[in-house]
């Protein structure tokens, strides 16, 4: 087994680690910055680096600086757990040549998937069902592009080939808008990704936005662990998610995860992996992968009772997937809020010191969490301070658990986002089940 690991990241995904690392018995190092001293996995940790300043890019963006802790303490494997150098290639590849063990896919397959436009090609080839649009990136000849809009029909979305996060997109209406929409995505994606190519899609008006967990080894061998809806967003980011998705049957289920399952086989991927879809009218579209553990991963683990992140560290160590597809069934329902520093009504983040901390417990109730009282949330990351999960036998039953558990849950000192929670929760749409994209934005007014 792994002997010691290298956590690249910090939070409650760091804690989450260490957990799984701690059961299997693999020792653990915490990287940190200046800032997080005093976060809980760096207090708990076998042992600690400090790799630079409070800043993302002078710590956990800096590649040199993780390999040399993992040098220093005689690691043998990195985790780079969501988020920061998760999804770099680059970092991947320079883990592996410095004789590490990455927990994650291979370098290449992140290059692959991490382009949109060689993802979709790669998707297309394995049978994944995607949207219809140019099937590669956007020529300079203006004729051409206008007539391909007018065969996919407007509205179409001008997306950067290696864009991610709600970044890199324009939405056309009409003709007149289309060639301007692509120069000014074109120079966004170049000065924000370093790369300039475009593509264009169908813009689907009242889609869900549909995911499926899939887990894959060395030896050939690929699972589905059921489908996640994480339609309720704000400007593109989840706040609100659940497995397994309303409306989706056993048998679209099966179909449409077997196919992203063949797909990890067919460019041979390898670890943890979640496939993203549009869904519209009964259809899936394909739209990205995440090569990475998701935030949203427990509701995942209730409902199938997998432990997504210990067969990371087993496929990383070389291990066949403890489970074969027939081995996983659908238990219940589970819903996960992301508990958020900042103002409920403004979104402006809220960082300061916890002054005092309960959080809900109960049958069926999960918390993921870093924070505790006397912690003092840094200005310098992100919001996301925790989650909530709710699991209960079926939907209406998750989402009563979970209202009693947001008005258990206490967290003074700090604005966070649980009244927003409480109202979702509320909210006849959401009980109904199958909102899209769009609704969480339109019921906010923004």
């Amino acid at each position: 087994m792994i002997e010691k690991l290298v956590i690249a990241n910090r939070g409650e995904i760091a804690l989450r680690i260490q957990r799984a690392c701690r059961e299997l018995g693999i020792k653990t190092v915490a990287v940190h910055s200046e800032a997080d001293r005093d976060l809980k996995h760096v207090r708990l940790a076998d042992e600690s680096v400090c790799i630079g300043p409070a800043s993302s890019a002078g710590s956990y963006l800096q590649i040199p600086s993780i390999i040399s802790a993992a040098e220093i303490t005689d690691a043998v494997a990195i985790h780079p757990g969501y988020g920061f150098l998760s999804e770099n290639a680059d970092f991947a590849e320079r883990v592996e040549e410095s004789g590490f063990i990455f927990v994650g896919p291979k370098p290449e397959t992140i290059r692959l998937m991490g382009d949109k436009i060689t993802a979709i090609e790669a998707m297309r080839a394995a049978g994944v069902p995607c949207v219809p649009g140019s099937d590669g990136p956007l020529s300079d000849d203006k004729q051409q592009t206008l007539r391909l809009a007018h065969d996919i029909g407007y509205p179409v979305i001008i997306k950067a080939s290696g864009g991610g996060g709600g970044r890199g997109m324009r939405v056309v209406h009409s003709e007149a808008a289309l060639l301007n929409a692509i120069a000014l995505t074109r120079a966004e994606a170049g000065a924000t990704f370093g790369n300039d190519t475009v593509y264009m899609e169908k813009y689907l008006q009242n889609p869900r936005h549909i995911e499926f967990q899939v887990m894959a080894d060395t030896h050939g061998n690929a699972i589905h662990l059921g489908e996640r809806d994480c339609s309720m967003q704000r400007r593109h980011q989840k706040v609100v998610e659940e497995a397994p998705a309303p409306e989706i049957t056993a048998e679209l289920r099966s179909r449409i995860g077997e196919r992203c399952a063949e797909a990890c086989r067919q460019i041979g991927y390898r670890g943890a992996g979640t496939f993203e879809f549009l869904y519209e009218n009964g259809e899936f579209y394909f739209i990205e992968m995440n090569t990475r553990v998701q935030v949203e991963h427990p509701v995942t683990e209730l409902i199938t009772g997998v432990d997504i992140v210990k067969e990371q560290l087993l496929i990383a160590d070389g291990k066949k997937l403890t489970y074969a597809q027939s081995d996983i069934k659908i238990h219940g329902h589970a819903i996960e809020c992301r508990i958020n520093a900042e103002d409920a009504v403004s979104f402006i983040p809220s960082p300061g010191e916890i002054t005092r901390l309960h959080v809900p417990g109960g049958p069926g109730i999960r918390v993921d969490t870093h924070i505790y009282a006397g912690y003092r949330v840094p200005p310098y990351y992100d919001s996301m301070i925790g989650k909530l999960i709710a699991h209960g036998e079926n939907r209406n039953s998750a989402i009563a658990r979970m209202r009693t558990a947001l008005s258990e849950m206490v967290i003074d000192g700090i604005k966070t986002n649980i009244p927003l929670h409480q109202e979702i929760m509320k909210d006849q749409k959401f009980i109904t089940g199958g909102a899209n994209i769009h609704y969480l934005e339109k019921k906010l007014g923004l």
